[in-house]
């Protein structure tokens, strides 16, 4: 069984939408990240992340529930979980972010559990380059694949950190906002070749509503984002997208490019059922009767002969 290790954020989410507003619950990148690839049932998944002690026991019981090893989160006593709360506006693209509460988050050191320092896959979520990169110097060997997600705050803030980690990964995710800031190109394709000269292989370009672009030694590949009656909430799509695309590549005997662009629509595939419902909710409960349908829908947007 091939193991994908996870790092990324456990937290409370409060959101509001044109569609409703939640009191605080289950979100973080390392949450939707990892219900996202236990859609692969024969992938080992472990995720690293730290809580407070305020964090309940029925979120841990989800997560193992889900087949996520939980080992690596560390929970602090006396301490707060990360909080997040957000406002989107009627046209679901652009969002105010209300509160944000580091807490135990602020301190966070990484410690990877000794089960999962051989991991094939590792996907860096969101988070500072040097927490990161502090996971990753744990490994014992070199992964077949490293994942990063970042965004424009790192860019901001630890634009240098975030140069060094790129050296050391093979793909990068970020939405074309992102990929223009750390490029300085406003053409996505001159951007990708500035950013495959930091570093990745494979640099995956996320555009929400409008799909992804794949970039790979000159080769590009478009996945489209299936069109959906109502989008309740796009907080997490980005991650679950993240969840998707190392899940499926974990479960891989082979990561060309043709096996990537595979691994970019199951990541498109399963980012189009969280939006549907608020928070975590509708990732944590798809079937996979209900993941193969929509993967024929996704065959069928693009399905023509010439």
């Amino acid at each position: 069984m091939s193991k994908l290790l996870i790092i990324g954020t456990v937290a409370f989410d409060a959101i509001e939408t044109p569609f409703g507003k939640t009191d605080k619950i289950l979100g973080g990148a390392g949450t939707y990240i990892g219900l996202s690839a236990s859609n692969f049932k024969n992938v080992d998944t472990g995720l690293v992340s730290i809580v407070g002690n305020d964090f309940p026991q029925e979120h841990f019981d989800l997560l193992e529930k889900k087949g996520i090893n939980t080992e690596g989160i560390e929970v602090v006593k006396d301490g707060k979980t990360f909080f997040w709360s957000g406002k989107y506006h009627t046209n679901m693209n652009k969002r105010d972010t209300l509160v944000t509460e580091l807490n135990v988050l602020e301190h966070f050191n990484p410690v990877v559990p000794e089960k999962y320092k051989n991991a094939e896959i590792v996907m860096l979520g969101n988070l500072h380059p040097l927490v990161q990169n502090e996971g990753l110097e744990q490994l014992h060997q070199k992964p077949k694949m490293v994942v990063l997600d970042t965004m424009n705050f790192w860019m901001d803030i630890a634009l240098e950190d975030l140069k060094m980690l790129l050296k050391k990964v093979d793909v990068i995710t970020i939405n074309d906002e992102e990929a223009q800031q750390l490029s300085g190109e406003h053409s996505l394709v001159k951007a990708a070749k500035i950013i495959h000269q930091m570093g990745p292989k494979y640099v995956v370009i996320k555009k929400g509503e409008h799909g992804a672009l794949l970039f790979h030694e000159g080769k590009i590949f478009s996945a489209p984002a299936l069109p959906l009656e109502e989008v309740f909430d796009p907080t997490g799509a980005g991650d679950t997208f993240a969840g998707g695309f190392t899940g499926y590549l974990a479960q891989q005997n082979d990561l060309s490019f043709d096996t990537v662009k595979n691994a970019v629509i199951w990541g498109s595939n399963l980012a189009s059922f969280t939006v549907e419902k608020f928070g975590v909710e509708r990732i944590a409960e798809v079937t996979e009767a209900e993941v193969l349908e929509r993967l024929e829908n996704f065959k069928d947007l693009t399905k023509f002969s010439l």
